[in-house]
């Protein structure tokens, strides 16, 4: 069955909003970014927006909070929409999750009511192992998965077992293969090399647009939690330039490592090798997915 949804991972500077779009053109339809950042506006630099409308991209304050769950409700409805009108879609994304909640119907727990992280951030730096015993005795098979020295999964663990929600559910749908449509999962492969090369470049290129100029107006604005963790945000807005890009290349080489093994982990996924131009790697996706 040829698939409904055309799914583009891949680590940052792979190319893969370049390639979406090549892609989109070819099947006449429309990208949905699934991406935790661009739904921001006011950081269409630091978070690498593109420059052509995207679904899901740019739509929310800087002040505004987004979980998971709200992401993929929307998604969801995007998808829905494009598929229902143009057969199919493209959903192009570097956030594991966020893409997988845009894929499938996860079982992704409500927020937590306000307040409720920090009451159990202040229990753990209390005291770490009564912590633990508290995860212990709410969700058995959480606490055995995690160290009691792992402050933020063990303060995340409380905070979904006291939702009735667990950290290491039985029925765990973020690494299975199903999925809400008929979709074919592709990554992105670039040698580390030329994806460095790549980033340094790119981070070059948001210093000449005048990121940082745009990173003093969010803050001054007011950020929320979620939108203070754009890779890219602290040294900007506290260090001087040279030493700014140093810093975020190193932070970003480091992130998309990260993505790759993420990337690996997806059930299905089909490498596809993107050191080259994008409308070639968007012919190459076509190619898979009419040999299905």
């Amino acid at each position: 069955m040829f698939p409904e949804v055309f799914a583009v991972f891949g680590p940052t500077a792979s190319g893969k909003s370049a390639v979406a779009e090549a892609l989109a053109d070819r099947l006449r339809t429309e990208v949905v970014s699934a991406d935790a950042l661009q739904v921001y506006r006011g950081l269409e630099i630091l978070t690498n927006q593109p420059a052509r409308p995207t679904r899901l991209v740019s739509i929310r304050e800087l002040s505004d909070e987004i979980s998971v769950g709200e992401y993929a409700s929307l998604a969801h409805e995007a998808i829905g929409e494009l598929v229902a009108t143009n057969g199919c879609v493209v959903v192009a994304g570097g956030t594991g999750l966020y893409l997988r909640a845009a894929l499938a119907d996860l079982n992704v727990p409500p927020a937590a009511p306000p307040g409720a992280r920090e009451a159990i951030e202040s229990a753990y730096d209390a005291d770490p192992a009564a912590a633990h015993a508290a995860l212990a005795a709410l969700d058995p098979r959480a606490a055995a998965a995690v160290r009691v020295t792992d402050r933020r999964r063990v303060v995340r663990a409380l905070e979904l077992a006291e939702q009735g929600a667990s950290l290491t559910p039985e029925d765990d749908r973020l690494w299975s293969s199903e999925t809400r449509l008929p979709t074919l999962i592709t990554g992105l492969e670039v040698p580390s090399d030329v994806l460095e090369d790549r980033i340094r470049e790119r981070t070059e290129r948001m210093l000449e647009r005048g990121v940082v100029d745009e990173v003093r107006r969010a803050r001054a604005a007011g950020m929320s939690r979620t939108a203070e963790q754009a890779l890219g945000l602290e040294e900007l807005a506290t260090l001087p330039d040279v030493e700014a890009l140093e810093r975020i290349v190193t932070r970003t080489r480091r992130y998309a490592a990260y993505q790759r093994k993420w990337m690996r982990r997806i059930p299905g996924i089909v490498m596809i090798d993107a050191d080259r131009p994008p409308d070639e790697v968007a012919d190459a996706i076509l190619e898979v997915a009419r040999a299905r």
